[in-house]
């Protein structure tokens, strides 16, 4: 995968790209329409991170991710592969916790450590069309590969996944997306056993000139587990304000966002810029 998240730094750099399409960045919160058949849609930007914590690593700091990517290949009209990542993770170290679960594994020994970002695979399929009086419905399935290390402390070694029901309307000039799905969260400190968790998301878009948009959106996860669950795999939430412009072949983005519970972060910042252009003809 690293390889991979290598070629797609590449050839967000070399791409001739036309105006990008009403697609994610700075969102998480999927839509359900595709890029469209023989599209590609490639993304990149810079996430920083206050207050970013592993509780199974003990460590605790302000994480930098650069370049996060992502690309998205239209298979279809109705079909969609993605991948996300992120090349280089630097996580300036505030506080350690040595009693956490896997801080014995640490090779880390400044204040600093640095790390690839865990990628992530999916499939999206659009099942119904968005009408005047219904909304789209979709589909999508997801793996999240281990590529982080746990002994370099950021992120987790597992492999997790996740299925959503996907949902979206334009309503005059407000295009409203809803996700709701489950996932399934590998046990980091054992790698036994699992925490089933509850995925939810819902993002609005308000177009406020024709390049212009403000967005946001309530997106994170809810743990199922009564009796706690495993250091890992607790419920997490984000809220995210932020804006998107589009200038000729060109998106530009910006979000502010701010942790729900106590082991998000603080308040993140990420800025990016988003291409999509005809690649291929499907037969």
């Amino acid at each position: 995968m690293r390889g991979i998240t290598g070629l797609i730094a590449a050839v967000i750099v070399l791409a001739m790209a036309r105006p990008a399409a009403a697609q994610q960045r700075p969102l998480v919160t999927e839509d359900p329409e595709p890029i469209g058949s023989g599209r590609v849609l490639l993304e990149g930007g810079i996430d920083l991170a206050h207050d970013y914590q592993n509780p199974v690593s003990g460590l605790k700091g302000n994480l930098l991710t650069l370049p996060t990517i992502g690309i998205s290949i239209g298979l279809s009209s109705i079909a969609e592969f993605q991948i996300d990542g992120g090349l280089f993770s630097r996580l300036s170290i505030t506080s350690r916790n040595p009693g956490a679960p896997l801080a014995s594994l640490l090779t880390v020994t400044g204040d600093t450590t640095h790390d690839v970002s865990n990628a992530v695979v999916a499939t999206k399929i659009r099942l119904v069309p968005e009408t005047s009086s219904r909304p789209a419905f979709a589909l999508r399935f997801a793996t999240k590969l281990p590529n982080a290390s746990n002994e370099k402390g950021i992120d987790l070694d597992t492999t997790d996944f996740s299925g959503s029901l996907l949902l979206g309307k334009t309503v005059q000039s407000i295009r409203i997306v809803v996700n709701v799905g489950a996932g399934i969260l590998t046990n980091p400190a054992t790698t036994l056993g699992q925490n089933d968790v509850l995925l939810y998301g819902v993002s609005f878009a308000r177009a406020v000139t024709q390049q212009a948009e403000l967005v946001g959106e309530l997106n994170g996860r809810f743990s199922t587990r009564s009796a706690g669950a495993p250091i890992g795999t607790e419920s997490r939430g984000i809220l995210k304000l932020g804006a998107r412009y589009t200038q000729g072949a060109m998106r530009l983005d910006a979000g502010l966002s701010f942790g729900t519970t106590t082991l998000d972060p603080t308040i993140a910042l990420t800025a990016g810029v988003t291409y999509v252009f005809n690649a291929f003809t499907v037969p």
